[in-house]
């Protein structure tokens, strides 16, 4: 008991918890959380990475491993609960534009990827990216926080089937629809039962949170995929593999084996690398990478009051360090572009405010070698719940806009539309800087607000990526 006591002393000594308002068990329960929301990655970025012609297999050990690392790196760094692993967005352009439409092969892809990594370390270690999220204004970092919220709760509404495409671009779901829309022949037994069980899981997670029950958001899933469990045993839902929907248990037939890293480990290929169009790869990676990491990490932090007075991030330069490091290490071990996720959001909610957060996160990314079955087996209409609550933690950030400021208010408001329309972090924060400096310039506040150089320099770079790429 005393050995016990003295290493969780050690543990709340290292990771600040005291100083945090944390303790060990909100911040493991914060980590699972968080872990659990991800989890799809390890299942989505294997098939997305295999269009592009690599070993599903080694993309999995890839995946896990980045993801690993990244996690470990940011708890080590920066002491933050941020989590890591390869972006979604970032992958399928990796797999779909540059390999299949561009026509590299997935080694000249995985080169640019390495190189992009080394520019994000070369950035983080002169300060460049802490200076653009400085530079960022107070009012549009709440935005950002605001957008964010929507963005993954449109996304887990989608994922789960509840918002379709429709002859209005987007409609709430009906299995006539979806069998139109897909040109599919799906049925309640396997889509819509799920869209069902969906449904009571908001509404689940939603007591919960009012009951403000602890570890709300994870006993939101755990239910939620407990409930399916049951349908599938009683023959209420049916798997249906050829549309996408699958057994809802573990599936331990294959044994417990790790696939080898050994097809897409270290197969890097620089013969391309001075070419226009490899330049032109680097920058989209670079681009989309580093405006989605600084904008997770405002949205995230706005919302766990991370920030300090001057609505900075302390210790911002560790968490992009081992952000860029990730990055870099992601392309040697054969992984897409290894990103601060968002799903970080949901460990947040939970009270996850330390390294703490991320090393439970990083575990549970090991374990997941040995017992994929039971993260694979975790469905998306699960954790849609999860994020969709996730989405209006976030969103009640918007009480810090001053909407009385209409020059504020307005590239605020197109920041967080921009978010969920566009469906992309970083096109809501171009969108909201490239406004904010426009509006502020043409109606002559830019000295009353002191608008920043860097600030300029970021709208001029954001308007020659629409004009050019």
């Amino acid at each position: 008991m005393r050995k016990t006591g003295y290493r969780n002393e050690n543990v709340r000594k290292f990771f600040k918890l005291s100083e945090n308002g944390t303790d060990v068990k909100t911040e493991i329960l914060a980590g699972i959380t968080t872990f659990m929301t991800m989890a799809y990655i390890l299942a989505v970025n294997p098939g997305i990475m295999a269009a592009a012609g690599t070993d599903q297999g080694a993309v999995f050990t890839a995946t896990v491993l980045s993801g690993l690392i990244g996690t470990f790196l940011m708890a080590l760094f920066s002491n933050y609960p941020f989590a890591l692993a390869p972006g979604m967005g970032l992958n399928a352009y990796f797999a779909y534009t540059v390999v299949q439409g561009v026509g590299y092969r997935w080694q000249v892809a995985l080169t640019a990827v390495f190189v992009e990594g080394i520019i994000f370390l070369i950035l983080s270690l002169t300060n460049v990216r802490e200076a653009i999220f400085n530079a960022i204004p107070i009012n549009l970092k709440s935005a950002v926080s605001v957008g964010i919220g929507l963005y993954i709760a449109f996304i887990d509404l989608q994922n789960a089937k509840i918002v379709i495409g429709g002859s209005t671009l987007l409609q709430l779901f009906s299995l006539d629809s979806y069998n139109s829309v897909n040109g599919v022949q799906a049925s309640f037994e396997d889509v819509g039962i799920t869209v069902l069980l969906a449904l009571i899981g908001i509404i689940i997670t939603g007591i919960l949170v009012v009951k403000n029950i602890k570890g709300n958001i994870l006993w939101g899933i755990l239910i939620t995929w407990g409930l399916g469990i049951i349908c599938q045993f009683i023959g209420i839902y049916v798997p249906n593999p050829e549309l996408g929907f699958y057994g809802l248990l573990p599936d331990f037939s294959s044994g417990l084996t790790i696939p080898s890293l050994t097809p897409v480990f270290a197969k890097l290929d620089f013969s391309n690398v001075f070419s226009l169009n490899f330049v032109v790869v680097i920058f989209a990676f670079l681009f989309v990478d580093l405006f989605d990491t600084i904008g997770t990490m405002i949205g995230v932090s706005s919302k766990a009051n991370m920030l300090d007075e001057e609505r900075k991030l302390p210790r911002i330069k560790g968490a992009l360090l081992a952000d860029s490091v990730a990055t870099t290490a992601g392309a040697v071990l054969g992984a897409s572009t290894t990103t601060t996720f968002v799903e970080s959001a949901s460990g947040v909610s939970e009270g996850g405010r330390t390294g703490l957060t991320a090393v439970t996160t990083a575990i549970l990314f090991g374990l997941s070698l040995f017992l994929s079955p039971i993260f694979l087996a975790i469905p998306s209409f699960a954790t849609a719940p999860a994020l969709v609550a996730v989405g209006f933690y976030m969103l009640t950030n918007v009480v810090n806009i001053d909407f009385n400021d209409i020059s504020e208010a307005i590239p605020d408001y197109i920041c967080i539309v921009a978010m969920p329309f566009f469906y992309s972090i970083s096109e809501g924060i171009s969108m909201g800087v490239i406004s904010y400096v426009a509006l502020n310039l043409i109606t002559g506040k830019v000295k009353e607000k002191k608008v920043s150089g860097l600030m300029y320099v970021l709208a001029v770079l954001f308007l020659l990526k629409y004009v050019f790429l």
